[in-house]
């Protein structure tokens, strides 16, 4: 990687108190949602769990576990970094990391979830990475107590990234309709919470409306919003 910093998987018990201590850092709770003995039961099973290190300091964790046995599949279900060492290009790196990591093991195809209106994630999701949307899951962790997503719906979008072809942006003669939403809906639930709840809401029932339409998400495009076309 980049600046110095290596992901290495994680093993021993320590590690996973300071794997735990960092999504505790990122979602602001109590272990993050996921305690260490839970991430050493994953690991110990044969499952995804790494941290990125600047020098003996863990700066990030990200933790993944496999799929039903016929699909071929591994679901990516956490990955934190630590705020001071954000925008460093870890994400890609995380990513291209459990790529490498799954192929190794046959796996062809990681899922996720993410929050529909991060407009940073789903350009990172679809645009860059080239993963699909297969899901809108309507409040998919029910309240998530949190200090990012306390007092909001938990809608998410599931996606499948598969691993051998990833899929383009779709050119704009195949794009039918898009649905857009906010810039910045974090700075927006600190200033007007009610227009970020509205934006959910509005963001939902364009996505049923699109779907019952037939129609499939494409990609997403920067000022544009989430791109639908024809299956």
């Amino acid at each position: 990687m980049a600046d110095g910093l290596d992901i290495r998987e994680l093993h021993t018990i320590d590690e996973m108190v300071a794997a735990s201590g960092v999504f505790e850092a990122v979602w602001g709770s109590p272990d993050g949602g996921m305690p260490p003995n839970l991430l050493r039961a994953l690991e110990h099973s044969g499952n995804y769990v790494v941290g990125v290190y600047d020098g003996d300091r863990m700066i990030a964790a990200s933790a993944a576990f496999f799929g039903p046995p016929a699909s071929r599949s591994m679901h990516s279900h956490v990955t934190g970094v630590l705020p001071d060492a954000q925008a460093r290009g870890i994400g890609r790196a995380l990513k291209a990391h459990q790529r490498e990591w799954a192929f190794a093991r046959e796996v062809g195809t990681i899922t996720w979830t993410f929050d529909p209106l991060i407009a940073r994630n789903a350009y990172f999701n679809l645009a860059v990475l080239g993963a699909r949307v297969t899901d809108y899951l309507v409040d998919h962790y029910g309240d998530m107590g949190d200090a990012i997503n306390s007092g909001d719906e938990s809608d998410r979008l599931h996606v499948a990234w598969h691993l051998a072809s990833p899929v383009p942006t779709p050119d704009a003669a195949e794009v039918v309709a898009t649905v857009a939403i906010p810039t910045d809906v974090e700075a927006l639930r600190r200033t007007d919470p009610d227009a970020a709840t509205r934006a959910r809401h509005e963001v939902r029932a364009a996505f049923r409306a699109q779907f019952d339409a037939g129609l499939v998400v494409g990609g997403f495009r920067t000022g544009e919003g989430y791109l639908f076309v024809r299956p």
